[in-house]
Protein backbone atom coordinates (compact mmCIF):
# COMPACT_ATOMS: atom_id res chain seq x y z
CA UNK A 1 0.00 0.00 0.00
CA UNK A 2 1.39 3.38 -0.95
CA UNK A 3 1.06 6.51 1.14
CA UNK A 4 -0.99 8.14 -1.61
CA UNK A 5 -3.60 5.35 -1.56
CA UNK A 6 -3.89 5.59 2.21
CA UNK A 7 -5.31 9.12 1.95
CA UNK A 8 -7.26 8.67 -1.26
CA UNK A 9 -10.89 9.64 -0.80
CA UNK A 10 -13.46 7.03 -1.64
CA UNK A 11 -16.41 8.89 -0.17
CA UNK A 12 -19.50 8.93 -2.35
CA UNK A 13 -20.31 12.15 -4.20
CA UNK A 14 -22.55 14.72 -2.54
CA UNK A 15 -26.21 14.50 -3.52
CA UNK A 16 -27.70 17.11 -5.79
CA UNK A 17 -28.69 20.43 -4.28
CA UNK A 18 -32.33 19.60 -5.09
CA UNK A 19 -32.10 16.30 -3.16
CA UNK A 20 -30.45 18.11 -0.24
CA UNK A 21 -33.11 20.83 -0.14
CA UNK A 22 -35.93 18.30 -0.21
CA UNK A 23 -34.19 16.31 2.54
CA UNK A 24 -33.91 19.51 4.57
CA UNK A 25 -37.62 20.24 4.08
CA UNK A 26 -38.59 16.72 5.11
CA UNK A 27 -36.59 16.87 8.33
CA UNK A 28 -37.94 20.32 9.19
CA UNK A 29 -41.53 19.25 8.55
CA UNK A 30 -41.25 15.94 10.44
CA UNK A 31 -39.53 17.37 13.52
CA UNK A 32 -41.66 20.51 13.34
CA UNK A 33 -44.84 18.41 13.28
CA UNK A 34 -43.82 16.29 16.25
CA UNK A 35 -42.71 19.40 18.14
CA UNK A 36 -45.95 21.22 17.37
CA UNK A 37 -48.03 18.17 18.35
CA UNK A 38 -46.12 18.03 21.64
CA UNK A 39 -46.85 21.70 22.26
CA UNK A 40 -50.50 21.50 21.20
CA UNK A 41 -51.35 18.31 23.11
CA UNK A 42 -49.17 18.73 26.18
CA UNK A 43 -47.97 15.17 25.51
CA UNK A 44 -44.47 14.35 24.26
CA UNK A 45 -44.36 13.40 20.57
CA UNK A 46 -40.69 14.24 20.14
CA UNK A 47 -37.45 12.63 21.26
CA UNK A 48 -33.82 13.13 20.24
CA UNK A 49 -33.50 9.86 18.31
CA UNK A 50 -36.11 11.14 15.87
CA UNK A 51 -33.56 13.63 14.54
CA UNK A 52 -31.34 10.74 13.54
CA UNK A 53 -34.34 8.91 12.09
CA UNK A 54 -34.95 11.92 9.86
CA UNK A 55 -31.36 11.76 8.60
CA UNK A 56 -32.08 8.25 7.36
CA UNK A 57 -35.68 8.79 6.19
CA UNK A 58 -34.85 11.88 4.13
CA UNK A 59 -31.09 11.60 3.53
CA UNK A 60 -30.89 7.95 2.45
CA UNK A 61 -34.53 6.93 1.88
CA UNK A 62 -33.58 3.79 -0.08
CA UNK A 63 -31.67 2.35 2.88
CA UNK A 64 -33.21 -0.64 4.66
CA UNK A 65 -32.73 1.35 7.90
CA UNK A 66 -35.02 4.09 6.51
CA UNK A 67 -38.01 1.91 5.70
CA UNK A 68 -41.24 2.16 7.74
CA UNK A 69 -40.76 -1.31 9.20
CA UNK A 70 -37.38 -0.26 10.57
CA UNK A 71 -38.35 3.24 11.72
CA UNK A 72 -41.56 2.30 13.51
CA UNK A 73 -40.64 -1.27 14.44
CA UNK A 74 -37.10 -0.42 15.52
CA UNK A 75 -38.24 2.36 17.81
CA UNK A 76 -40.99 0.17 19.29
CA UNK A 77 -38.81 -2.91 19.80
CA UNK A 78 -35.87 -1.05 21.34
CA UNK A 79 -38.11 1.03 23.60
CA UNK A 80 -39.95 -2.07 24.78
CA UNK A 81 -36.60 -3.68 25.61
CA UNK A 82 -35.62 -0.56 27.55
CA UNK A 83 -38.88 -0.59 29.48
CA UNK A 84 -38.51 -4.28 30.33
CA UNK A 85 -34.93 -3.79 31.54
CA UNK A 86 -35.87 -0.70 33.54
CA UNK A 87 -38.75 -2.47 35.25
CA UNK A 88 -36.84 -5.68 35.97
CA UNK A 89 -33.24 -4.60 36.54
CA UNK A 90 -33.55 -0.91 37.34
CA UNK A 91 -31.41 1.95 36.13
CA UNK A 92 -27.67 1.35 36.29
CA UNK A 93 -24.75 1.58 33.89
CA UNK A 94 -24.74 -2.18 33.36
CA UNK A 95 -28.53 -2.27 32.83
CA UNK A 96 -28.10 0.39 30.14
CA UNK A 97 -25.35 -1.61 28.45
CA UNK A 98 -27.44 -4.78 28.59
CA UNK A 99 -30.53 -2.95 27.31
CA UNK A 100 -28.71 -1.58 24.24
CA UNK A 101 -27.26 -5.01 23.46
CA UNK A 102 -30.64 -6.68 23.88
CA UNK A 103 -32.31 -3.99 21.76
CA UNK A 104 -29.80 -4.54 18.97
CA UNK A 105 -30.35 -8.32 19.08
CA UNK A 106 -34.15 -7.89 19.18
CA UNK A 107 -34.14 -5.48 16.23
CA UNK A 108 -31.93 -7.85 14.24
CA UNK A 109 -34.16 -10.83 14.93
CA UNK A 110 -37.39 -8.93 14.16
CA UNK A 111 -35.86 -7.41 11.01
CA UNK A 112 -36.51 -3.90 12.35
CA UNK A 113 -32.92 -2.66 12.59
CA UNK A 114 -32.86 1.12 12.91
CA UNK A 115 -29.64 2.67 14.22
CA UNK A 116 -31.26 5.72 15.88
CA UNK A 117 -33.48 3.40 17.91
CA UNK A 118 -30.38 2.04 19.62
CA UNK A 119 -30.51 5.15 21.80
CA UNK A 120 -34.03 4.47 23.04
CA UNK A 121 -33.16 2.06 25.88
CA UNK A 122 -30.75 4.63 27.29
CA UNK A 123 -33.42 7.33 27.07
CA UNK A 124 -35.92 5.05 28.81
CA UNK A 125 -33.52 4.25 31.63
CA UNK A 126 -32.28 7.83 32.07
CA UNK A 127 -35.82 9.23 32.13
CA UNK A 128 -37.36 6.41 34.16
CA UNK A 129 -39.96 6.37 31.40
CA UNK A 130 -43.43 4.99 32.03
CA UNK A 131 -45.03 2.31 29.84
CA UNK A 132 -47.01 5.07 28.08
CA UNK A 133 -43.68 6.23 26.55
CA UNK A 134 -44.09 3.33 24.10
CA UNK A 135 -47.23 4.99 22.69
CA UNK A 136 -46.17 8.60 22.87
CA UNK A 137 -43.65 9.73 21.85
CA UNK A 138 -42.37 6.46 20.33
CA UNK A 139 -45.25 5.05 18.27
CA UNK A 140 -46.98 8.31 17.40
CA UNK A 141 -43.77 10.21 16.69
CA UNK A 142 -42.33 7.49 14.47
CA UNK A 143 -45.62 7.31 12.54
CA UNK A 144 -45.39 11.06 11.91
CA UNK A 145 -41.84 10.66 10.55
CA UNK A 146 -42.91 7.82 8.24
CA UNK A 147 -45.97 9.76 7.03
CA UNK A 148 -43.88 12.82 6.21
CA UNK A 149 -41.21 10.61 4.59
CA UNK A 150 -43.89 8.99 2.45
CA UNK A 151 -45.16 12.39 1.28
CA UNK A 152 -41.78 14.07 0.77
CA UNK A 153 -39.93 11.15 -0.80
CA UNK A 154 -42.77 10.35 -3.19
CA UNK A 155 -43.00 14.02 -4.17
CA UNK A 156 -39.26 13.82 -4.93
CA UNK A 157 -39.64 10.64 -7.04
CA UNK A 158 -43.09 9.17 -7.63
CA UNK A 159 -43.67 5.74 -6.02
CA UNK A 160 -40.12 5.65 -4.61
CA UNK A 161 -40.84 5.31 -0.89
CA UNK A 162 -41.07 3.00 0.84
CA UNK A 163 -39.21 0.16 -0.79
CA UNK A 164 -41.29 -2.13 1.43
CA UNK A 165 -43.69 -1.79 4.36
CA UNK A 166 -43.45 -5.16 6.05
Amino acid sequence: MTTGSLFKSSAPPAPSLRFTLISFMGAVIAIGATGWLSHASGTPWLMAAFGASCVLAFGVPDSPLAQPRSIIGGHLVSTLVGLIVLNTLGNSWWAGALAVGLALAAMQQTRTLHAPAGANPLVVLAAGAPLSFLFTPVLLGSIVIVAVAWCINNARHRASYPKYWL
